[in-house]
């Protein structure tokens, strides 16, 4: 069993950057592979980026590509999402998930494992 705990969160302006942090409990968590995912409200949750387990390999969605940066620690057990250049249309709940079988993908319904969310507002 793995939980993860996302912080990092908060409300910035137009432009600014956040990184948000997601640390995990258990000593697999190197073998998955992990992934952000965002909702925001009366919209289904959609991926935003992942990363292979030993970090050579990422994903992101369109509207992530040159703006975010996913990485990972897995020394501290813990997955980054660096965000720049944030827009309003950013707004949202941010999870960590993982895969326990370590695929890289893009479809939340095949993640085993997520966090509880943290918010992520942007001001116009």
């Amino acid at each position: 069993q793995v939980q993860l705990v996302e912080s990092g969160g908060g409300l910035v302006q137009a432009g600014d950057s956040l990184r948000l942090s997601c640390a995990a409990s258990g000593r697999a968590f190197s073998n998955y592979a992990v992934g952000w995912f965002r909702q925001a409200p009366g919209k289904e949750r959609e991926f935003v980026a992942a990363r292979s387990r030993n970090g050579l390999d990422t994903y992101y969605a369109d509207s992530a590509k040159g703006r975010f940066t996913i990485s990972r620690d897995n020394a501290k057990n813990t997955v980054y999402l660096q965000m720049n250049s944030l827009k309003p249309e950013d707004t949202a709940v941010y999870y960590c998930a993982a895969h326990r079988l370590g695929i890289l993908t893009t479809r939340s319904v095949e993640y085993d494992y997520w966090g509880q969310g943290t918010q992520v507002t942007v001001s116009s």
